[in-house]
């Protein structure tokens, strides 16, 4: 043995040697992104509520979009791309709804949250880690041929 230094690679909880050390951040972005827009449920709650003051429509338009906001939480904690695309959709729109009832009623209830949860899907490591498990499945069979190449290179 030398007197060098020994380099040995140090896993994090829960990952395995074939993973990587991509595999346990990608996740934590994932998360990362759904407590966000878990957040925004909350602050849309507790804004839309608090100065409803007793209006039956605009209660019911609060809760309509929380229940929206903390479904959409669900679909974006399962890490699929189309998770992503349909909660950049939903962000989209419900800040083009809360600028349009700003401009109309001067009331911004999370639509600043609405704002800084988009810049946090849009980060090109949110993008990344959503299409994570696309991108693995592809790295994994990348090196075996295709059914229909496979007959190209059979004889006869």
């Amino acid at each position: 043995m030398s007197t060098g230094f020994r380099v040995r690679r140090i896993r994090g909880r829960g990952q395995s040697a074939i993973d990587g050390p991509q595999a346990g951040r990608t996740h934590q972005l994932v998360k990362l992104a759904s407590r966000f827009i878990t957040a925004q449920a909350a602050a849309a709650a507790a804004i839309g509520l608090g100065y409803s003051r007793r209006h039956v429509p605009s209660i019911v338009i609060t809760l309509m979009l929380v229940v929206a906001l903390l479904g959409l939480a669900a679909l974006a904690r399962t890490g699929a791309h189309t998770a992503w695309l349909s909660a950049i959709g939903f962000e989209s729109a419900y800040i083009m709804f809360g600028l349009i009832r700003f401009f109309s009623a001067r009331y911004l209830g999370g639509t600043l949250f609405g704002i800084i949860a988009l810049g946090v899907l849009l980060h090109p490591a949110v993008a990344r880690a959503f299409s994570g498990a696309a991108a693995q499945g592809e790295r994994a069979f990348g090196a075996e041929p295709a059914l229909s190449d496979a007959g190209a290179d059979a004889p006869g």
